[in-house]
Parts: C-alpha cells; sequence; structure tokens
C-alpha cells in the first residue's frame, strides 16, 4: 500500500510520461491486460488512456485492472489513469522512494 508522499512522488514522475496503453470500446480485454501487465513489468509505472467510445469510465479501469494484477493505484484523471507494481526484472532502473 502506497502512502500519500510515494503517490504524489509517482504522480509526478507519470505526469511526464505517455500514454502507454489504450482501452477502447471493447473494454478490458485478456489481450490489453496482458499488455499493461508486461509494461508494469518493465517500468514500474504505466499510464493508460480510456478513449470515449470504452463502457468503462477511467476510474472504474484503474480499479478493476489494480485488483486483478496486483498493482497499486496511483491516480485517475480524465480519461487517463496511472498504476504502479514493483518490479523484479533486472537490469531496469527501478524507483525509489
Amino acid at each position: 500500500m502506497l502512502n500519500s508522499k510515494q503517490r504524489a512522488k509517482l504522480r509526478s514522475i507519470a505526469s511526464n510520461i505517455s500514454a502507454t496503453t489504450i482501452v477502447g470500446k471493447d473494454g478490458l480485454t485478456e489481450t490489453v491486460l496482458k499488455q499493461i501487465d508486461g509494461e508494469l513489468y518493465a517500468r514500474e509505472l504505466v499510464k493508460i488512456s480510456v478513449l470515449e467510445g470504452a463502457e468503462l469510465s477511467a476510474k472504474d479501469c484503474l480499479k478493476f485492472v489494480a485488483e486483478k494484477l496486483k498493482a497499486e493505484e496511483v491516480c485517475s484523471i480524465g480519461r487517463k489513469f496511472v498504476l504502479y507494481k514493483l518490479s523484479n526484472k533486472k537490469g531496469i532502473k527501478h524507483i525509489e522512494f
């Protein structure tokens, strides 16, 4: 569980990254979940964009994906949301708190 200072740091880092995955009108398919999981493994912090045609809101997607992938909810703003998950991948720069 992230505390408020950790969440604030992750939000500031996330403000400088682009959305890497888009949730479309088909919603959170197994393919999209696998893609998000792979990005979390490679980067630890990901920003996901939800198209207007999607059935779920960004907040709903955030809660569902965080629970499904055992990731931490960072924030949801407008049609985008941010997730964090500590990765055990070697060779990447891990986010330090």
